[in-house]
């Protein structure tokens, strides 16, 4: 027996032969046919993923908006319902807690979407601060959150709904879709971690296992691969998008991050961590985060001391051989003054000292 949590989809996972991990107290697949096939099939054609471990919290009442507004780096005034928005909530010294997407579902009504194994911790932010007529519910056991992604993602996605999925633009959603031979409206959403086309969708967990099987038999001759998080993280990487507790932490303020467009230091109510966060942006960060390419031959990986000269000037926060570019590379957080692109450092692997050179970022942009 296993004391790890599971998402309804886990009995999926044995279908299509899933090696399965640890991941922040959940029992979830790392590969199902191996990280690079499955990485390719995304980029390709449409990858399947269970992300029914990531938090759904509601925060409901007349202000509701408002309180958003205190807690959350971005502005959610510019909100309207259907819209979505990436966001962060922070510590008042600018640390970050989490980076979520706000979903706008009505007049009063959000969604947050939050990492996995921040969700207690974030809801219990959210509630000690909590004022006025606000409510905050944390629904996460009631949904399961399935991402379809990749440049084959809409077509296949439409061969089971009437909802013309076209007209759902970035970081738009319509929430009332129905599926095909499915009697429950589901929350669908033009947003993802891969850097690709797609779309995330939020239904009852009792629907789960039938909306994952529609969408693979959908596919299944466009060439769907169901995902781990393996190739999630590889995607996620390439493309540039954080990874809490890597790229973003308690320690890691998302100017540093190169996040600041998700920072709102002008809007007009006041946010937690504000002051830090406005004068980082005005001032400039000490260390800021880069891409470095492998000039010697070795894998940059997580923790990995940054050097300049022999003196210690940063570390790797995530980094692999990318399946797409076929390159060692990596993100660093490192002092300001070496993140010039074409700057030269050395990267601590074991006992080498590696060269590297900084690049731009993201890595891989489709199309």
């Amino acid at each position: 027996m296993t004391n790890l949590k599971r998402t309804p989809l886990f009995p999926e996972y044995e279908k299509h032969g899933a090696k399965t991990i640890d991941f922040g107290g959940w029992d979830m697949p790392v590969h199902f046919v191996g990280i690079k096939k499955e990485h390719e099939a995304t980029r390709t054609a449409a990858g399947l993923f269970d992300v029914s471990h990531m938090g759904e919290i509601f925060v409901e009442g007349k202000d509701s908006e408002r309180f958003l507004q205190k807690m959350l780096t971005n502005d959610v005034s510019k909100l309207t319902p259907n819209k979505a928005q990436y966001t962060m909530m922070c510590y008042e010294d600018g640390g970050t807690i989490d980076d979520l997407i706000v979903y706008k579902l009505a007049e009063n009504n959000f969604l947050l979407v939050v990492n996995a194994a921040n969700t207690t911790k974030d809801f219990d932010w959210l509630v000690k601060d909590k004022y006025g007529d606000v409510q905050i519910s944390d629904r996460t056991a009631e949904y399961v959150q399935i991402a379809i992604q990749g440049p084959k993602a809409e077509t296949i996605l439409q061969k089971l709904t009437k909802t013309d999925l076209s007209k759902i633009s970035f970081f738009n959603f319509e929430s009332e879709v129905l599926f095909e031979g499915i009697n429950q409206n589901a929350i669908v959403s033009r947003t993802g971690y891969t850097g690709e086309d797609g779309f995330e969708i939020y239904i009852n967990a009792d629907f789960g296992s039938e909306l994952w099987n529609l969408i693979l038999q959908a596919g299944k001759d466009i060439g769907i691969q169901p995902i781990g998080l393996g190739a999630r993280d590889t995607l996620r990487f390439e493309a540039n998008l954080a990874l809490y507790g890597q790229e973003l932490s308690k320690s890691i303020t998302p100017i540093e991050a190169g996040l600041g467009f998700a920072v709102k230091t002008d809007k007009k109510t006041d946010f937690i961590g504000k002051e830090v966060l406005k004068r980082q942006k005005d001032e400039g960060v000490r260390r800021k985060l880069v891409g470095l390419e492998m000039i010697d031959k070795g894998i940059p990986r997580h923790g990995y001391r940054v050097l300049d000269m022999g003196r210690d000037i940063g570390f790797i926060t995530t980094g692999t051989q990318s399946p797409t570019l076929k390159k060692n590379i990596g993100l660093a957080l490192i002092e300001s003054q070496y993140s010039k692109i074409g700057t030269e450092l050395f990267v601590q692997v074991r006992n080498k000292k590696l060269k590297a050179v900084v690049i731009s970022t993201p890595f891989y942009k489709r199309g």
